[in-house]
């Protein structure tokens, strides 16, 4: 059978792309807020894209789920109740209910059409949005937080790429919602892209974060598909902080471990010079 010439291209920025071969194309519409689009890839299964951008595959995505739940859900000793703002592939979900103490999950995806497709063609990611503990809101996230002060435990920001409807989702003015929205001890941490592309968000989202939680971190993980694989994550708590966990709670990973989480906040030099500057 001859091989496909079909390639997908994300321009990651004017300079930069990340090109995978295409076998088949499997789903493409218009939502009310953006493209969608899922390939089939001949390197890493099948591949969701947004407004041109990946958003994941079936090869990598439990780097990014991990790693986006379990530092700041371990960083909390006793999360119960916890908020997944964008997300509407489930991944995150399903990570979070991994761990035994949450009773509840709220994910707030401003666009259904995204999780109708997870569902459908990522089930393994989307799987736990059918577990009972899940409450899935068709909403704008950032209202959402806005309207529900002292509610949650842990807030998760898993936002595309700072355009579109995801550019409110990077602002200190959400920040603060987010501050207001958590319990007296809460945690947040949000995806906050690649330290060697996106130098001047990632420098902007931690003043903010700074500015509003009495601690912050930035942490990193490995995604092969996101621009440049390395990728960035920044954390704000009202109490605990990421370095003093010692114990792992859930089993069932594939990248987080005990000792994942702390090597995750030892930062190389030209991170860290980037975020005290």
């Amino acid at each position: 059978m001859p091989q496909s010439n079909l390639w997908f291209t994300e321009l990651q920025n004017e300079n930069l792309s990340i090109g995978l071969r295409i076998e088949k194309t499997l789903h493409s519409e218009v939502t009310p807020y953006q493209t969608l689009d899922v390939y089939e890839t001949k390197q890493y299964g099948r591949l969701l894209v947004l407004d041109g951008c990946v958003m994941t595959t079936d090869k990598d995505e439990f780097v990014y789920h991990e790693m986006l739940s379990h530092v700041p859900m371990h960083t909390h000793p006793n999360p119960k109740n916890v908020l997944v703002v964008g997300g509407g592939d489930g991944g995150i979900i399903r990570e979070v209910i991994k761990h035994p103490s949450v009773e509840r999950a709220v994910l707030a995806e401003i666009d259904g059409a995204v999780v109708e497709a997870s569902k459908k063609y990522f089930p393994q990611i989307a799987a736990g949005l059918s577990d009972p503990r899940v409450d899935v809101q068709i909403v704008d996230g950032i209202k959402y937080v806005e309207d529900h002060p002292d509610t949650f435990d842990v807030i998760l920001i898993d936002s595309t790429d700072p355009i579109g409807p995801a550019v409110g989702l990077f602002s200190k003015k959400f920040y603060e919602s987010v501050f207001r929205a958590l319990k007296s001890d809460g945690v947040m941490a949000a995806q906050t892209e690649s330290p060697f592309v996106n130098q001047e968000l990632i420098q902007n989202v931690m003043r903010d974060v700074r500015g509003t939680f009495p601690i912050s971190q930035l942490y990193l993980a490995h995604v092969p598909t996101y621009p440049t694989g390395m990728w960035s994550f920044t954390m704000g708590s009202k109490v605990h902080r990421p370095q003093d966990v010692q114990t792992c709670r859930v089993q069932n990973t594939r990248y987080y471990n005990a000792q994942v989480h702390h090597a995750s906040l030892a930062l190389p030099q030209f991170v860290k010079e980037l975020v005290e500057s």
